[in-house]
């Protein structure tokens, strides 16, 4: 035992001989996905999963999402029992619904979207989240009923129709069932246009596929979030269609709104403030203060 060793508390003493490494809870500290810092977990939920050294967005829950983008103590989940069945009995290297099963175990979610009715700013409002932890985040049944179904209750209610998109696209364990949501989602936001009812589509980090294709990119907004992907098939997937090498970059939200293919990039932190702005115009309302 050395002299340092000697003045060490027993504790120390223990962590030393152990090379320095106590036991650290897990999930206390994440390393950001853009600088690289060790951040503190809590802080960083606490700033909607945005790093505050580089401003790198994190993906977050769609509960959280939705929580922190409505008022505080207006939000009422809508449909929250809705859940898939498995009428193709479909099974690739597991039984889907085995997939079905660990998903909603892992997320604590019955499916890949949440819909809350809820205020903005006092303004009523519609949200829907999609939750990229289960299974991608992707559109089968019971997501394409749900966003149906949320965007006829704005209908009814004369309230705009707001979706955070983060998905791969169709879930290709419901096959044809999946691709129709497409269409039927499609359908729902025209009834919208056609009554002059606002729908905002933001585009999170990634939003690609069949949602893209569809509802993701037919908002009367579309936003997206910093550096974003967006696009319908993978980068390495164009590149080896059309064998040319394409601009870096070239499916990122910075890309995107430069060209013209979305409206505009609002960072997590002054989501509420944007939409509400927006929303104000869209509406003829009065601006929330």
């Amino acid at each position: 035992m050395n002299w340092l060793q000697k003045i060490m508390t027993p504790r120390a003493r223990t962590q030393s001989s152990n090379g320095g490494k106590g036991k650290v809870p897990e999930g206390v500290w994440e390393k950001c996905g853009g600088c690289g810092t060790v951040l503190y977990r809590p802080e960083l939920e606490r700033n909607l999963m945005v790093c505050p050294k580089c401003g790198y967005h994190h993906n977050i829950e769609a509960r959280a999402r939705l929580e922190a983008f409505l008022d505080e103590g207006s939000t009422q989940e809508l449909w929250a029992s809705m859940e898939p069945t498995d009428p193709l009995k479909f099974r690739d290297s597991k039984k889907y619904r085995d997939r079905i099963v660990a998903a909603q175990k892992s997320t604590g979610e019955k499916d890949a979207l949440l819909a809350m009715s809820g205020k903005l700013k006092g303004r009523p409002l519609m949200a829907v989240a999609f939750e990229f932890a289960y299974m991608g985040g992707s559109m089968g049944s019971v997501v394409g009923e749900k966003f149906t179904r949320a965007a006829e209750k704005a209908l009814a209610d004369k309230s705009a129709l707001v979706c955070f998109s983060a998905t791969g696209g169709a879930r290709m364990q419901e096959a044809l069932f999946s691709l129709m949501q497409m269409a039927k989602t499609s359908a729902a936001l025209a009834r919208l246009r056609d009554a002059g009812v606002p729908y905002i589509s933001v585009l999170t980090h990634p939003t690609t596929g069949g949602v893209s294709a569809s509802l993701g990119m037919l908002g009367d907004i579309n936003v997206a979030e910093p550096k974003a992907l967006i696009g319908f098939a993978g980068p390495r997937v164009i590149e080896q269609t059309v064998r040319e090498t394409l601009p870096e970059g070239f499916q990122r939200s910075e890309f995107l709104v430069e060209h013209g293919a979305i409206d505009l990039i609002v960072d997590r932190r002054e989501m509420r403030d944007k939409l509400a702005e927006l929303l104000g115009i869209l509406m003829k309302a009065p601006r929330a203060a």
